[in-house]
């Protein structure tokens, strides 16, 4: 009997809706409709989004490939034309980021003058600075201001103290140069006393822990605070002091006040007599100290005898006496910072030693010096030079303009004295500039000795005006220690020194120097 074929199963097609039956075009008119209010819900991204995903449909069926095909497609390298989204999104934001920084500059510019101004007096000091270094439009909108930049600076930044010692001139406005300067002073100032506040720390305190030195930071920021408009005076009467020093001595040919009989300095008299009651008394007291640190700091300790200086590698002994008063009164507090900023023993004494001797003796004239003495080989003239030395001198404007239009720093005085950049007021100088040969050889002569400079006329004029009653009233040493670290009075001599609150332009950076490791 032959086999029966097999009974095909039976399926349930209730669930099932015919197709192009009504149930059918109405279920697939309502997933339509659905779709359709998705896309419009979530908008161009779900659109993308569905594009993306539905394009690898997953009813197609893998096939297969030959071995070697699928090797090259896995192994071949993309080709330099193709732009990936990546690519794409980078280049994207390079040209926005580049279009943004355009857009912001031009829409400066594009501002009202009035509300330039505004912007840029609001920066801080070396910003407008740094503004005048970034091109020629920039540096013209500075100087243009410049009158408005140094108003807002003299009335929102600048201590009381340094306007009373440094006064404008009547009938001139302020600008840069004046506005530099004192921020100059202030920072030297401020660099200074702390310096001598970790010295008194460590070696009159002596706090030399860290658990120590974090307990005194509170006394070690109000002898700071106050230490530092008492410096900036003392900045003031040694610049003072120089400038009616070389006066006196152009005005009597060279005779200074050492052939004078006098009891009292003149000088110096002339100088104190600028300050008030108050300022003279309180840096008188602190003057020692400062003069003391000074002289610490370009000597050996002097509890170290001759072995332990040679086995530390002191070497060389303390200055004289003369060459502290040339580095304070010739220097400036300034060429003091420049020493006391130095490491290492030796080298800052070799500092001195050169820095002495470029003012006491005369400078060498390359042209003059004699020629060594010895076999020297000829050396060969570039062609460059010689074409340089048979070309007529040109005028300033066409040797500008065969330089593409720079004026070379070696070019001479010729084409700067009509250039725009280099005739303001800052091209007169920082303040107490390096003295000449010829002036340093005026007055170093007619310096008063290391002890009586200050103190003697000083004290004198104090009991002249009768600030104290007697001598003993003035504070000294320990005293005058006590005083500066005291907690009392801070916001009365805030008001008196400084007018307003302490602007951070002359606060010194935490961990602007370092002690020595080898003292």
């Amino acid at each position: 009997m032959a086999a029966q074929p097999p009974r095909p199963v039976v399926m349930d097609h209730s669930g099932v809706d015919e197709f192009g039956s009504d149930k059918y075009l109405e279920k697939f008119h309502q997933e339509q409709q659905q779709q359709r209010a998705g896309q419009a819900a979530g908008g161009p991204s779900i659109t993308q989004t569905s594009v993306i995903t539905s394009s690898p449909s997953p009813f197609n069926l893998p096939y297969r490939e030959p071995k070697r095909k699928f090797i090259t497609r896995i192994f071949r390298a993309k080709p330099t034309g193709e732009h990936t989204p990546n690519s794409r999104r980078d280049s994207c934001s390079d040209g926005s980021a580049k279009t943004r920084s355009v857009a912001i500059d031009q829409l400066f510019l594009a501002l009202p003058t009035e509300l330039q101004v505004e912007i840029i007096v609001s920066l801080p000091l070396s910003d407008i600075l740094n503004l005048r270094l970034a091109s020629r439009a920039w540096h013209a909108m500075v100087t243009m201001s410049e009158v408005q930049i140094a108003r807002y600076h003299l009335e929102h930044n600048i201590p009381a103290y340094a306007k009373r010692l440094y006064p404008l001139p009547e009938g001139t406005k302020p600008n840069l140069h004046h506005v530099c300067g004192l921020w100059h002073r202030l920072h030297v100032s401020a660099k200074l006393a702390y310096f001598i506040c970790e010295r008194v720390t460590k070696e009159i305190f002596l706090r030399t822990s860290e658990v120590q030195r974090r307990e005194f930071a509170p006394a070690w920021e109000r002898m700071r605070r106050r230490l530092i408009p008492l410096i900036f005076t003392i900045f003031h009467f040694f610049e003072t002091y120089r400038a009616r020093h070389l006066q006196h001595l152009q005005k009597n040919r060279g005779v200074g006040i050492r052939h004078m009989p006098y009891t009292l300095n003149p000088i110096e008299v002339e100088v104190m007599n600028m300050y008030d009651d108050r300022t003279l008394l309180q840096v008188h007291q602190v003057f020692p100290l400062v003069i003391a640190s000074f002289c610490r700091r370009l000597r050996p300790p002097s509890y170290a005898g001759r072995v332990e200086r040679t086995v530390r590698g002191y070497l060389k002994e303390k200055p004289a006496d003369e060459v502290h008063v040339a580095a304070l009164i010739c220097g400036g507090l300034r060429q003091v910072e420049k020493f006391w900023e130095i490491k290492g023993y030796n080298t800052r004494r070799g500092a001195v030693d050169a820095w002495y001797k470029s003012i006491t003796q005369e400078p060498v004239n390359p042209s003059t010096a004699k020629p060594k003495r010895g076999l020297r080989l000829p050396r060969k003239k570039s062609m460059a030079v010689l074409k340089e030395n048979k070309a007529p001198p040109a005028c300033n404007g066409d040797a500008t303009a065969m330089h593409g239009g720079r004026e070379s720093v070696d070019s001479g005085p010729g084409p700067r004295q009509n250039s725009f950049i280099f005739n303001t007021s800052l091209a007169l100088g920082m303040p107490m500039g390096p003295l000449s040969y010829e002036n340093a050889r005026l007055l170093l002569p007619d310096l008063p000795p290391l002890q009586q400079m200050w103190l003697t006329t000083a004290e004198a004029l104090i009991l002249d005006r009768k600030i104290v009653e007697r001598p003993a009233d003035i504070k000294r040493n320990a005293t005058m220690m006590l005083d500066l670290i005291r907690e009392g009075g801070m916001e009365e001599e805030d008001a008196w020194w400084y007018g307003h609150g302490i602007s951070d332009s002359i606060r010194p950076p935490p961990g602007a120097t370092e002690d020595d490791p080898i003292e």
